[in-house]
């Protein structure tokens, strides 16, 4: 790390965002402004590179659009008009309001909603504690990973240190763009090619960025990755290139799993996936031939209704050819870092058990006219549903309700925001203390406040505290200072003097041993992809953004210059049949909703697909593209994003 000028301090910190990566940091501090972040070189995993997202996070927390003073509505919902109150004046507020709605229809009325907007403790966590106190419902589910946690709740081992994709000699990337996503998890997987000559294999119904840094990309038809796991689980049966004697130990359902993928032979896959017979029988014979070979999953392919039917195959096919027994092999779809993160939010201060509410159902919750009591109460903190939810239209109108109090903590005015009564500015990285977590590897990471919030702004820790002071709610673990709030949740043998000694540490669970675990299923529907109301109708992929990290800084200007304006690829075949010629304006449309953006025709996406990359705002230039989606969930809760389909049609 570069030494910094003559009258600059540095201080260390860490990304907080919804990536595997959570990246070390260090804030450059000159007369107590940041002036720049730059990633610490000696963290193991971030290696002095930040992402084209974060690369200039200084910019977030000086924005001109900044939230820095509590607001209350003044216009409609969703207008977005708001008069500047204090926070004395907003904290009376919703002290009121939510007490009179529990006196009405009771606490499980009142609903917190957050997710990863920050990873921190004590940001995510903290104000869960007002709701557990209350008795109000709870919420479970994901809004991206709800198909791997299933497959975790079956059995199946999701992940391991990542690090060990050094030791690979064979490694299919599935539906993960790694360089957009999570690039740091590429020198791993890079440094396999260049220490042992491992083969590196994309599988993508887009040529991504990663797509084009391996050494294959092959493209499928979208959500034909099941039909293509259970092809090459068929000729490493059928080639007796299987470890047998792994796969029966391993599972409990062996023989019913032979005969589950006995009908897909090469020919057959190819019909349905688009994947030459004579390409998926060389993926199985160069899969079960390494020693060991990795499957690294991306989110992407997993949001479908049969996402726990995909997963389970890519885990069948990750036994099948027993390269769990060796370190760098295996599935990866994602693993933690040792962290309490439940134990921050004190469940032990709920009276009751209470209701829980499925997160990624929030627009159906929000305008059910059976829910008993109906949600009347709502804050919102870490996510922006209005955007970022499925069925987005009816989250909106849920929000919508004039008898709906909401309370939203944010940085920006975002597409939630606008609907909310009462608005509270929160800190962003650089000015509060927090430990984040990871879901990519094994690092707890350590946070220190860089400058004193900026205007009015509070840490979410410090709104706990006050709120619970005005409901008269007095317990202590609702007093606990920030610092406090985030001890709770480090395991027994990590303090916080432990992480100020060198700013991370590193603790997660052992590799996987099958021999120590019972046994898993494997066998299953092997799922066909979805069809289109319509024969004219193209699937709608909506992968991650090189520039947005989900929603987050699609308003601000360097990241939206980066993405250019909203933009959907076409094939040229599909764009040809609806006379759509390069940077024409076109509609979206389906059941849900229209969207306009400007066609790119590319060979690079899979026809029958089109691709509109990033969770753009409803603004002027923006395409809040989940209005679109229907509100379809698999068994296992995962929203159905990439179950779209959608007319495309030129705007004269």
């Amino acid at each position: 790390m570069a030494s910094a000028p003559s009258g600059v301090r540095t201080v260390r910190g860490c990304c907080p965002l919804d990536c595997q990566d959570t990246c070390s940091w260090v804030a450059h501090v000159d007369d107590g402004r940041v002036v720049r972040v730059e990633g610490v070189k000696e963290h193991p995993f971030t290696r002095g590179s930040l992402c084209a997202k974060v690369n200039d996070y200084q910019e977030r927390t000086y924005a001109e659009d900044r939230l820095l003073h509590p607001l209350r509505r003044a216009g409609s919902k969703g207008e977005g008009v708001f008069e500047r109150i204090s926070w004395d004046e907003a904290l009376s507020v919703i002290a009121e309001e939510f007490s009179a709605i529990a006196d009405e229809h009771g606490a499980e009325a009142l609903v917190p909603i957050n997710y990863l907007g920050s990873m921190g403790v004590v940001q995510r966590r903290a104000l869960v504690r007002i709701f557990n106190a209350l008795g109000a419902s709870t919420f479970h589910g994901s809004i991206c990973g709800a198909a791997g946690n299933q497959l975790e709740a079956e059995g199946h081992p999701r992940g391991f240190d990542p690090e060990e994709f050094a030791e690979s000699r064979y490694i299919l990337l599935w539906g993960t763009n790694l360089l957009t996503t999570s690039h740091h998890h590429w020198h791993f997987v890079d440094a396999a090619r260049k220490q042992h000559g491992a083969r590196l294999v994309c599988i993508d119904p887009i040529r991504t960025r990663t797509a084009k840094a391996c050494d294959e990309h092959i493209s499928l038809r979208p959500g034909s990755d099941a039909v293509l796991a259970a092809g090459m689980a068929r000729v490493m049966l059928e080639e007796g290139i299987a470890d047998l004697s792994f796969a029966r130990n391993a599972t409990s359902d062996f023989d019913a799993f032979r005969e589950s993928v006995e009908p897909w032979s090469p020919d057959r896959v190819e019909d349905v996936t688009d994947v030459p017979a004579a390409t998926v029988v060389r993926l199985a014979r160069e899969f079960a031939a390494a020693r060991p070979a990795a499957l690294r999953c991306g989110v992407g392919p997993q949001q479908t209704v049969h996402g726990e039917s995909f997963l389970r195959a890519l885990s069948a096919l990750a036994i099948l050819g027993g390269h769990w027994q060796l370190a760098g092999g295996g599935l990866f779809i994602e693993t933690n870092p040792t962290l309490h993160e439940l134990a921050a939010t004190r469940p032990d201060l709920r009276p009751t058990p209470g209701r829980s509410l499925d997160l990624a159902r929030l627009g159906e919750h929000l305008t059910s006219e059976t829910l008993d009591p109906p949600v009347m109460g709502l804050m919102v903190w870490g996510t922006n549903p209005a955007v970022v939810l499925p069925d987005a239209g009816t989250v909106r109108r849920g929000l919508a309700r004039e008898n709906l109090f909401t309370v939203v903590i944010e940085h920006f005015m975002t597409d939630t925001a606008r609907y909310a009564d009462v608005v509270l500015p929160g800190t962003t990285q650089l000015e509060h203390f927090d430990i984040v977590g990871a879901w990519g590897h094994h690092y707890i990471s350590l946070n220190e406040a860089a400058v004193s919030p900026l205007g009015e702004a509070r840490s979410h820790g410090r709104i706990m505290r006050e709120l619970a002071d005005r409901l008269g709610l007095d317990h202590a673990a609702l007093r606990e200072s920030d610092e406090e709030i985030a001890a709770s949740a480090l395991p027994e043998d990590v303090t916080l003097d432990t992480l100020r000694g060198s700013d991370w540490t590193k603790i997660g669970p052992a590799r996987p041993r099958f021999d120590e675990r019972p046994a898993v299923q494997i066998s299953g529907e092997i799922p066909l992809p979805p069809l289109p109301d319509t024969p004219t109708m193209l699937q709608l992929l909506t992968p991650k953004s090189h520039y947005f990290m989900n929603s987050s800084f699609a308003n601000m200007p360097r990241q939206r210059k980066g993405m250019t304006r909203p933009t959907l690829e076409l094939h040229p075949d599909d764009a040809e049949q609806r006379s759509v010629r390069d940077g024409d304006l076109v509609e979206i449309r389906n059941q849900g909703g229209t969207v306009r953006v400007h066609a790119h025709i590319t060979d690079t996406i899979h026809q029958g697909a089109a691709a509109l990359a990033g969770k753009w705002w409803n603004d002027p230039d923006g395409a809040a593209v989940n209005v679109l989606v229907p509100p379809r969930w698999s068994p296992g809760g995962q929203p159905a994003y990439n179950d779209t389909f959608v007319e495309v049609v030129r705007i004269p």
